[in-house]
């Protein structure tokens, strides 16, 4: 028993004292979330393709609006960010962002920037919405008093946009098989026999 008891304080201390992940500042001053891949045996045509095809099919509920040049996606997205208290979540704001998607041969980057956090709170039939319609940009810093929760905020949206990276990365190693045409229905005449 005192192992037990042992262990859980040692796992309860280890996740509070856990050193979180947070963004990088970019050149501008601004929270960014980047990642470059290399080594990619794929065109760049066909990169530009599958990444909107990502926004368009995979995110289309997240990314809102797109914008495509040359080797170049630019999108905008939200997404919801969750309080769990014990069993129950309930969502805390959400955070909008800008996504930008670059390719060159064999290689390509993304990046997640400009996050605004909108804070929801109820209405008066009990469902959640925007608070207001000015975000806050994540780079601001919180007084005192509202430190954890914003630290909390901030850690919740690198982990969505831990998340929209993984399955962007996931999503365009995957190989696309091609499309077969479904074949005409057959008529069946009950005239001839």
């Amino acid at each position: 028993m005192k192992l037990f008891v042992l262990s859980f304080l040692l796992l309860f201390t280890s996740k509070i004292f856990a050193q979180q992940k947070e963004f990088p500042l970019d050149d501008r001053g601004k929270y960014i979330y980047y990642e470059m891949v290399e080594g990619q045996k794929v065109s760049s045509d066909s990169l530009l393709k599958k990444a909107t095809s990502f926004v368009d099919l995979k995110y289309k509920k997240t990314f809102k609006s797109k914008t495509v040049s040359n080797a170049v996606l630019k999108a905008e997205g939200k997404s919801i960010l969750d309080k769990s208290v014990l069993v129950a979540n309930r969502p805390i704001g959400e955070i909008s962002y800008h996504f930008q998607f670059e390719v060159k041969e064999g290689k390509y980057r993304f990046w997640l920037t400009d996050f605004l956090f909108i804070p929801y709170q109820r209405d008066r039939y009990g469902n959640y919405v925007a608070s207001t319609t000015i975000g806050t940009p994540l780079e601001t810093s919180p007084g005192k008093l509202n430190s954890g929760e914003w630290k909390a905020i901030i850690s919740s949206a690198y982990e969505k946009s831990e998340t929209i990276a993984k399955d962007f990365k996931e999503f365009l190693a995957k190989k696309t098989e091609p499309v077969s045409k479904k074949a005409p229905p057959r008529v069946v005449s009950t005239d001839k026999w």
